[in-house]
């Protein structure tokens, strides 16, 4: 059974997920505040965080912040903001989706399920991609570069590996979005540009000059071996 945190300080938007998150099947723990959040994950291990932007004590970055530099356990990101400069923080500390509220908790429920599929999702293509230094382990979902084991959430390691399988091959940020996130729409294409600046900061070595995720200007992204 999966276990999944609820982070938000709204009783009525904790009660009514849970009870959605629950009757799916799930086993869901809740906190009202970043702290209680800190000491909920470090306490329940959960398998998925859904977590509020606005919190009393830590607000949600500070609480991804944390958790980011030690896990790199799904983080979907409740907010009430809709603007881009603030979704765009979330994401680019680690968050691997948002919901904006209000939202439908049948939509949430999608989401968490979607996230936690991908990580559990095989492959039966080669098990390892190898392009110069970086190595992609697609069914341990482990990447290295020069040796090194790079901690990636489970979106930038799907976007990469998508990526990967795929080299010199131009894709646009809704097929990415699509690809990764299972859904098209056009408000949340640039998302894809913070995972994509977030990768580049982790697996290349001078993420202004990267050597393997390339910028196609005007339309998307590909993946280019070493040369």
């Amino acid at each position: 059974m999966k276990r999944i945190l609820v982070v938000d300080d709204e009783e009525m938007i904790v009660r009514t997920v849970k009870a959605y998150l629950d009757r799916e099947g799930f086993k869901t723990y809740t906190a009202a505040d970043g702290e209680e959040a800190l000491r909920a994950f470090a306490e329940k291990g959960p398998d998925l965080i859904v977590l509020d932007l606005m919190l009393p004590k830590l607000s949600g970055i500070e609480v991804t912040r944390r958790i980011r530099a030690t896990s790199g356990v799904p983080i979907i990101m409740l907010t009430a903001k809709a603007g881009e400069a603030d979704r765009v923080v979330g994401l680019e500390l680690g968050a691997d989706d948002y919901v904006v509220k209000p939202f439908s908790p049948r939509e949430l429920v999608a989401r968490v399920r979607a996230v936690l599929r991908r990580l559990e999702g095989g492959t039966a293509e080669a098990d390892r991609l190898v392009y110069g230094e970086l190595e992609i382990g697609l069914k341990t979902r482990e990447v290295k570069v020069a040796g090194k084991e790079i901690e990636l959430t489970p979106t930038e390691f799907d976007l990469l590996a998508f990526l990967a399988r795929h080299p010199a091959q131009v894709f646009t940020r809704l097929q990415l979005l699509r690809e990764v996130q299972g859904y098209t729409y056009d408000s949340f294409a640039r998302t894809i540009d913070t995972h994509i600046k977030n990768l580049r900061r982790k697996i290349e070595q001078d993420p202004k000059e990267p050597r393997y995720i390339l910028t196609v200007h005007g339309v998307g992204y590909r993946f280019a071996r070493e040369t």
